[in-house]
């Protein structure tokens, strides 16, 4: 037998390795702990030890090896609250600003965002029927063995030795500090009168949570909180805290707290609170994941469009949060719940202050910013814990270890090779550097939602359009008659929306319109000279083809604003908007390689957005990248049908590429109500009858040919076009019957009115010939037109 090494304990280590008297376990590979001292026992609860369960500026991560699979922060509870703290060190105030995707600000923004329809309104999500809150209650309630940690030093207890069971309660080994996994409400207590106990629920990192009946309030289901360890301090604040912030808190997403009790524990009279939650009953999304899993294969996750839809509707509870100066700081699928069509999130253990320098700091390990150990916790630093939460809910990977602060690949994850912007959108959201992450939660809704709309798109090939706050619509089509020239493209191009809110708006509204050159010239004379007019005078000196000058007036726009961000009339160093401009600039002085490089930031920047990737796409296109041009020409079109642009360039790359049935395709989904209809008709017949696209869909010439005639007469034309494009069909038709291609069996027997042979043809060509001539401009085309007609008329016998 060896005597307890706990100071003032008389015990003895019995063979399992615990203390007969006061349970402290003991490691039979520390036999140096027999002659621990009570002072060094006491030393070992410093916060050397406090600081591997938790974060902050002086104590480095709470997530580095020591810590075990599960901290403090880790609560695996199905209903929390919060507790404080933002530290950034000493003297320091928090950091909140991350890259501007629109320029305008450089500070995140604090505003409130209403509660949309889950998945936006664009995804039907399976119901979680509501859960009998009786058969929630846990029939053995414990803590695994897998789950036990010291709170004060983050070493394990409770482990089993030698075929026994680890004990629940007891003292740590390491550092002597106690610990107890044990509930202290038993089914049937009452707690101030009115809330009787039903059992346990779930266990969490600040406490158990207990189901009870309110016989205060028509019996209604609550949800009781309490601590898990009270003799940990800093739980203790945290649970405090948590109590402050929920009485503030009021968002449909986020749990409703009732009441806060105090109740004596029945064993040692010692009086603990308790929060009274809401009962949130369905099923947490870890949950789902986990049921999935083990129905499977073990590595199955959420259905793309599904983990999209969930973060959707929670990111307004955590914009609202931020709105009221508050950080969740511990997001993750533990902590929402589905039930019905609703999510809540619960769990606000770890709820701070915005600009709290001294709280403990909680977070989960593989969640967690990489800088919380420096600057501590910020908006940008929630958003990080949304851009790692959805990667969990998407695919499956090592989040915890092998991507502690990274992702996967695109080559290693296919889901991230399938969607290229929810790839960038998840590396910008988990960018090492918060000031390259999203600046709000309403900003990375924005763009999530456009990543939504490309998802849901390449899964049906529905089409879902949306309007976009960050660009204009394409201002023309461009490349619908003929290959785009660069300028002319660039000119077509979607622009940045103009800010509301500079002082020029105004102005801008009226001095924005009419021919490039004289908007050059109003807004060099501009009243004010602000970011926006000087923005708008490189978008006119674009237009205008002064490519040169608007580069000029780029970097003389960008060097400036590094002096004084501040400045209204300055534009911010990391604003993309003078990077847009300069693709623009560069593909009118012809160099699309640059011009994609400038494009390229802006999709990182913003990757639900449809502008840039159009504009890779016209990029990849004048470079001979055909398979990549085509790509992204489809991701936009498929995604919106207003980008018209898109469909033409997708069929002129097909085209070149030997796919003229796929390009035929594409262009007979352009919509009858777009003006470009019947641009894109046309289009299709001319690429049908083409010499130098026949054989490449494996359809006879002929009846690729009936098949543009066949466009043509469904097609509303005037005379003279309807006259043009029948000389075209019936000339591709003779050539054809010239070289013996009438003989083919499956070629039709009449082509636009026409006997398919070189008599019919020939009088067909001649009809229109002379249709044309009748209505030509001047005598010397009615002449040519009439040669013409002479020239291909049958041969008679006189």
């Amino acid at each position: 037998m060896t005597t307890c090494p706990r100071a003032g304990c008389d015990g003895t280590v019995e063979p399992d390795g615990f203390c007969d008297t006061c349970g402290i376990e003991v490691p039979a590979t520390l036999p140096a702990l027999t002659s621990v001292s009570a002072a060094s026992v006491s030393a070992y609860s410093g916060s050397a030890y406090t600081a591997m369960h938790r974060t902050g500026p002086d104590s480095g991560p709470a997530t580095g090896p020591d810590t075990g699979p599960a901290t403090l922060g880790q609560s695996t509870g199905a209903f929390s609250g919060p507790s404080t703290g933002a530290s950034t060190g000493p003297g320091t105030a928090p950091w909140t600003g991350t890259v501007s995707s629109s320029g305008r600000s450089r500070r995140a923004s604090t505003r409130s965002s209403g509660r949309g329809r889950l998945g936006a309104g664009l995804v039907e999500v399976p119901r979680v029927p509501y859960r009998d809150p009786k058969s929630a209650v846990l029939t053995d309630p414990e803590v695994p063995e897998a789950k036990r940690f010291c709170s004060a030093c983050g070493k394990e207890v409770g482990r089993s030795r030698e075929g026994r069971p680890g004990r629940v309660e007891g003292f740590c080994p390491q550092c002597g500090h106690h610990y107890s996994y044990t509930p202290k409400l038993e089914p049937g207590e009452v707690l101030h009168g009115q809330y009787e106990v039903l059992g346990c629920l779930a266990h969490g990192g600040l406490g158990w949570i207990y189901l009870a009946l309110d016989h205060a309030v028509s019996d209604r289901w609550v949800v009781l909180k309490g601590l898990l360890d009270s003799g940990d301090a800093d739980a203790i604040a945290a649970a405090t805290a948590e109590r402050r912030f929920l009485a503030e808190v009021e968002h449909p997403n986020i749990v409703k707290i009732h009441n806060f009790v105090q109740h004596a524990d029945r064993r040692t009279g010692e009086t603990v609170d308790y929060i009274v939650m809401e009962y949130v009953g369905g099923q947490s999304v870890k949950d789902m994941i986990k049921d999935l899993r083990g129905s499977g294969g073990g590595t199955e996750s959420l259905p793309l469009a599904q983990a999209i839809a969930y973060a959707l509707e929670i990111l307004p509870a955590l914009g609202y949060l931020h709105g009221v100066g508050l950080l969740y700081c511990d997001f993750k699928p533990d902590n929402v719940i589905q039930t019905e069509e609703q999510l809540k999130l619960i769990d606000l253990g770890a709820v701070r202050r915005i600009g709290d320098n001294r709280s403990a700091i909680y977070g989960t390990i593989g969640y967690q910013a990489p800088e919380i150990g420096t600057i501590g916790p910020s908006v940008a630093s929630d958003l990080y814990t949304v851009g790692r939460a959805l990667a969990v809910m998407s695919f499956s990977f090592d989040f915890r270890r092998k991507y502690k602060t990274g992702l996967p690949t695109p080559a290693d994850q296919p889901l991230l090779a399938r969607f290229e912007s929810y790839q960038r959108f998840l590396r910008r959201a988990t960018d090492p550097n918060p000031e390259l992450r999203f600046t709000s939660a309403e900003e990375m809704a924005e763009q999530l939602t456009g990543v939504l709309r490309e998802v849901l798109a390449a899964e049906d090939n529905n089409p879902r359009p949306g309007l976009s706050r960050q660009f204009t619509p394409e201002r023309r089509c461009f490349g619908s008659e003929q290959d785009p020239d660069l300028a002319t493209a660039a000119a077509a191009l979607p622009v940045p929306q103009v800010d509301a809110g500079d002082p020029a708006a105004g102005f801008l509204a009226t001095a924005t319109t009419g021919e490039a050159a004289e908007r050059v010239a109003a807004l060099r004379a501009a009243p004010v000279t602000t970011a926006e007019v000087r923005l708008q005078l490189v978008r006119a000196l674009v237009d205008a083809g002064q490519a040169e000058e608007a580069t000029r007036e780029l970097y003389a726009l960008t060097a400036t604003s590094m002096f004084d961000p501040d400045d209204p009339s300055l534009v911010d160093s990391d604003d993309w908007r003078p990077v847009w401009y300069r693709g623009l600039a560069a593909l009118v002085e012809g160099n699309p390689a640059d011009a994609r490089a400038a494009f390229e930031t802006v999709y990182d920047v913003l990757p639900g957005e449809a502008a840039p990737k159009l504009a890779i796409a016209l990029c990849a296109e004048a470079t001979g990248n055909l398979a990549e041009a085509a790509h992204y020409y489809e991701v936009v079109w498929r995604t919106d049908r207003s980008y018209v642009s898109a469909a033409f360039g997708l069929a002129r790359v097909l085209l070149a590429a030997g796919t003229r049935d796929r390009a035929v395709a594409v262009l007979h989904t352009v919509p009858d109500t777009s003006s470009h209809h019947v641009a894109a008709q046309v289009t299709a017949i001319r690429a049908q009858t083409d010499a130098r696209h026949r054989g490449t869909d494996g359809q006879s010439p002929l009846v690729a040919i009936s098949g543009a005639a066949d466009r043509l007469e469904a097609l509303e034309l005037d005379v003279a076009r309807r006259a043009r494009l029948s000389v075209e069909v019936l000339q591709a038709a003779f050539d054809l019957v010239a070289g013996g291609g009438a003989a083919d069996p499956a070629g039709p027997g009449e082509l636009l009115g026409c006997e398919l042979s070189d008599r019919g043809l020939r009088l067909g060509l001649e009809r229109h010939y002379r249709t044309l001539a009748r209505l030509a401009d001047t005598p010397e085309e009615r002449f040519a037109l009439v040669d013409r007609a002479n020239a291909v008329r049958p041969r008679t016998l006189v």
